[in-house]
């Protein structure tokens, strides 16, 4: 059943907090950018994410982004593309479901704590195992999402709040629509433009960095042919700030499927 609607609110108190969220419970909101793009003009991109990651021990909360477990939840596992996976959590949850996931960012940092994430959750889960050892279902990728491009296609492409100041959101998430196979999913999910957190700063009077569902759908041409546009909507969340400061934001939700 399709859940679109232009500008529907959807109110949604899941404390899951994966990109969007920082260990100390400071929202990524606060930062106002996700990794996998350009955020200096002029600068190396790999070098700047890189800098920003060592900044912290730990940028994200560990945690599955929320509409990303409502959203993929149901569907049948396939091969996954994660666009901007920062420290690997989505792509960790994607796995333990059952998919084969690219999991590209642009940081060599935050991959390789992705890659200690994966280890240590294969170590768990090899612990219940009544045959020992158990592969990795993920291809960790290094590249910049401004000139990758996939080569292939996914029965699940997914991105997170990919939003930068200097990078516009259009590139790849067209990038993003293109790698999904006949019959597969397209899933994108980013902040509301007018339900930022009031705590975020310079970054987010940067009113290009964010889209509504309009925005994207129009964008990505997900209303023509080829598409069966399945939820476009927003979805209400709290967080919580640097401070310890409340507040509620929504998500902007878009999913799709590619037509056979």
């Amino acid at each position: 059943m399709s859940e679109h609607a232009a500008h529907q609110h959807e109110t949604q108190h899941d404390t899951r907090d994966g990109g969007p969220g920082l260990p100390d419970g400071t929202s990524a909101e606060a930062a106002g950018i996700h990794s996998g793009a350009t955020i200096h003009s002029g600068a190396d991109p790999a070098a700047t994410w890189d800098e920003r990651y060592r900044s912290k021990p730990q940028m994200w909360s560990g945690k599955p982004n929320p509409q990303l477990v409502r959203e993929a939840g149901g569907l049948r596992p396939g091969k996954a593309l994660d666009l901007g996976c920062g420290e690997g959590a989505d792509a960790i949850w994607l796995a333990q479901q059952g998919w084969t996931v690219t999991a590209v960012d642009v940081s060599a940092v935050a991959l390789d704590r992705a890659r200690s994430h994966e280890k240590a959750a294969l170590a768990r889960e090899a612990v219940h195992a009544a045959d020992g050892a158990i592969a990795s279902r993920i291809t960790w990728q290094q590249a910049d999402l401004e000139q990758w491009q996939p080569g292939a296609s996914f029965d699940l492409v997914t991105t997170q709040f990919l939003h930068s100041q200097e990078l516009a959101w259009q590139g790849p998430l067209r990038t993003a629509a293109a790698a999904v196979k006949p019959g597969g999913t397209l899933l994108v999910v980013g902040h509301h433009p007018d339900r930022l957190p009031p705590w975020g700063g310079a970054g987010h009077h940067h009113r290009e960095m964010f889209y509504t569902g309009d925005e994207l759908v129009q964008e990505l041409g997900l209303e023509g042919p080829e598409w069966q546009l399945e939820v476009q909507t927003s979805r209400e969340r709290p967080v919580t700030g640097p401070e310890g400061q409340h507040a509620t934001i929504a998500d902007v939700v878009v999913r799709a499927t590619r037509l056979p």
